[in-house]
Order: C-alpha cells, then sequence, then structure tokens
C-alpha cells in the first residue's frame, strides 16, 4: 500500500470511530459504508441485509468459488474515555472493539479489488451489524438476500490486546467459546415484612443457588470440558423496608468450548434451579439473550491463512486454545468454510471493551494483506 493510501484509510477509520452506532441501530454507519462502497463500483451492492447488513459483490471474469471476507458495523454501549481529536461525538457510546479499524480494513479491499478483480469466482465483503449482542451473523444468513452470496469460503478477523503489534496468530481448531446470557426469575409472594412467614420469599433459593449455579462451571483450562458461569447480576425485590420480597432475579453467562457442552451446561444450570425452586415453593422462568455459538476454524481456511500470511511476509502463530470471549462468526461455518485469525494491537495497550481502547491504525495494512494473499491463493491461483 502506498503512504497516501495508508493515510486515506486513516483517516476513513478515525471518521468512523467518531460515529459509533450500537447493535441493531447502525443505520447511519450502514448509509456511510454504503456510499463508499458505491464509489468502487462493484458488480452487485446489497444494503439491509439482516438489518442493517452492507455487502459488495465483485466478480471474476470467470466462475469460481464465492470468497466472503467480513467485517462489523456495531460499537459499544461504552462511554469512551479519550482525548483524541476523533473520539466519538456520541454520548455512551464508543467504538471500543475495534469494528471501525475492521471495517476500514475492508474498505481497503473494496480499493484494491475496484482495480483488480479475482481471475475468478467472486469476493462478498460484508459489512455486518449486531456482533455484539449475537444476533446480526444468524439474521444476515435468514435474510433471503443472503442466498444470491452464499459463500464457499468466509474469512475474518479480529484485532487482539496483548498480541505483538501487527502479529498474525491462527486458532488450529476452536477458535471462540460458545456463550450465553441466562436469567432466572424466581417467584414467590411478597408479604408484610412484618409478616414474612405469610408469603413465599425467594431470598433463600438465592442464596443456595447463586453459589451453586458457579460451581457448576468453576472454568479452568480450555479443554473440550470446559465450562465457566459467571454470575453478573442478581435482584432481590424492591429496595423498601416494609415488604418481605415475593420475587428475584439471577443473571448468568455461560460459556464452554463446544456447543455439545453448552447443552450440557444449560441442562445442569437448569436441573439445579429447578430443584432449589421446587424445594422452595418457588415458581421459576428461564430465558436467554446474547447467544453466540462456538466459534470452530476450518483445517483447510487455517491453512489458507497461514500462507497467505506467509506470502505477504508475516510468520503467523498457530494457536491451539480458543480464545474465552465470543463471536457471532461461528455462524457463517454452518453455510461454509470459514476462519476467523487474531492481528496484534500491542503488548502494553488496554483491553477490548475497555473505555480508553483505540484501534490501532499502523496495522490496516496487515489485515489488508493477509486478506489479499488469502483471495489470491483461492481465486487467482498464486500467493
Amino acid at each position: 500500500m502506498t503512504p497516501e493510501q495508508v493515510a486515506r484509510l486513516t483517516q476513513l477509520r478515525q471518521d468512523l470511530h467518531k460515529i459509533p452506532e450500537v447493535s441493531g441501530a447502525e443505520e447511519k454507519t450502514a448509509a456511510f459504508i454504503a456510499e463508499q462502497l458505491y464509489g468502487y463500483e462493484p458488480e452487485h451492492l446489497l444494503t439491509g441485509l439482516g438489518g442493517h447488513g452492507v455487502a459488495a459483490v465483485f466478480d471474476g471474469a470467470d466462475s469460481g468459488p464465492t470468497v466472503l471476507i467480513r467485517c462489523e458495523l456495531d460499537g459499544l454501549p461504552i462511554e469512551e474515555q479519550s482525548t483524541a481529536t476523533y473520539r466519538s461525538i456520541h454520548v455512551g457510546r464508543g467504538h471500543l472493539c475495534g469494528h471501525d479499524g475492521h471495517m476500514a480494513m475492508v474498505i481497503g479491499l473494496a480499493e484494491h479489488l475496484s482495480r483488480h478483480r479475482p481471475r475468478c469466482g467472486r469476493v462478498v465483503l460484508l459489512f455486518q451489524p449486531a456482533e455484539e449482542t449475537g444476533k446480526g451473523a444468524a439474521a444476515v444468513i435468514a435474510d433471503p438476500q443472503f442466498k444470491n452470496i452464499i459463500p464457499e469460503y468466509s474469512f475474518a478477523l479480529h484485532n487482539y490486546p496483548g498480541l505483538a503489534l501487527g502479529e498474525i496468530a491462527i486458532c488450529t481448531g476452536p477458535a471462540n467459546c460458545a456463550s450465553r446470557g441466562m436469567r432466572l426469575r424466581l417467584t414467590g409472594k411478597a408479604s408484610h415484612a412484618a409478616a414474612p412467614q405469610d408469603g413465599r420469599s425467594p431470598a433463600a433459593a438465592m442464596t443456595k443457588l447463586m453459589p451453586s449455579l458457579v460451581a457448576l462451571g468453576p472454568g479452568g483450562e480450555r479443554t473440550p470440558e470446559y465450562a465457566l458461569v459467571t454470575l453478573t447480576h442478581a435482584w432481590l425485590g424492591e429496595a423498601t423496608f416494609g415488604i418481605a420480597p415475593g420475587e428475584a432475579e439471577i443473571w448468568l453467562t455461560l460459556r464452554t468450548v463446544t456447543d455439545k457442552r453448552m447443552s450440557e451446561l444449560i441442562t445442569a444450570v437448569t436441573d439445579e434451579a429447578r430443584r432449589v425452586c421446587a424445594d422452595e415453593g418457588l415458581e421459576l422462568d428461564l430465558s436467554f439473550d446474547d447467544v453466540f455459538d462456538a466459534c470452530t476454524n476450518h483445517p483447510e481456511v487455517v491453512e489458507v491463512l497461514a500462507l497467505a500470511s506467509k506470502s505477504k511476509g508475516y510468520h503467523p502463530q498457530l494457536w491451539k486454545t480458543p480464545q474465552p470471549w465470543s463471536e457471532d462468526f461461528g455462524q457463517f461455518a454452518k453455510v461454509s468454510k470459514a476462519g476467523m485469525f487474531w492481528l496484534g494491537a500491542g503488548e502494553d495497550v488496554p483491553q477490548l471493551h475497555n473505555p480508553d481502547y483505540d484501534f490501532p491504525d499502523a496495522i490496516l495494512p496487515v489485515g489488508i494483506a493477509a486478506f489479499k494473499g488469502a483471495i489470491d491463493i483461492i481465486l487467482n491461483d498464486t500467493a
């Protein structure tokens, strides 16, 4: 990439950083991206995919496979702490996961493809909504428009604080854990605080369940048997001295390496909650949110990513331990050979979702180069 191209993409990334929108509300971001893509004259430009998703299609001269490159549109509902001139202009919202950088890299690919169409097949550049809630990828795949761009191969990356700046790492096999939020609502009967015996308070059940449920997922080494249950919120009745409570909620996050282990963990948590509530004479209602399936890299895609990185002068690390956080990119493994790699954001930088995190613009050319390499291997018969 020329210095002028890098400077242009850096400015684009910082412009995106100013205007974060949360999951499901990325309308202005999507319009901004569509305008950028339109200028690169793709054969097709799809909008409204799975909500606010945008996809640009660049066709090759000959028939061949479809390669999808995916990035994310959404920011986070977190107040940014920054003195940067390009800090978020939206109170309570910030691009604090680096999705602004991912978008800028894929726009850089669009610029490249506008001048260098693939020899065969086609490239689909997907700007996906609602990754942070785990709903966006599934919504895109369920959208009727998606049947026109179903890929044989899907690629994505995520910037990685803690990995040296510009270094590439690839997980062989499981890449991201499955996770989901689980809400338990316990209902008894409220009573006067002077006569608690005339009601059914969920307090005793709560004190039993909070440690017993967490004990079902102690964490540890991320093997196929790994399970982690994290207590994230608890609520018992109203803030008053005159009422013995009749309702309570416990919120948990469940996390596993495999979807099979997640099913087992859900069953174990559900059985324990039902047992305790039955003992205490309480009704139990269960619900789930922020559902992420496990993300597993296909062996062929891992090989392509490794070769692509090496062809561009990088030396990827091959990791065997999946990351504990979740990614809805795993949905694309249900319709294609899919793989995600990590791109180092620096060893001594704030963590993702920290209020002071900022994507490092220096790694923009690295991500673009790795994606180019993968496209070259699959569609241009060259690395």
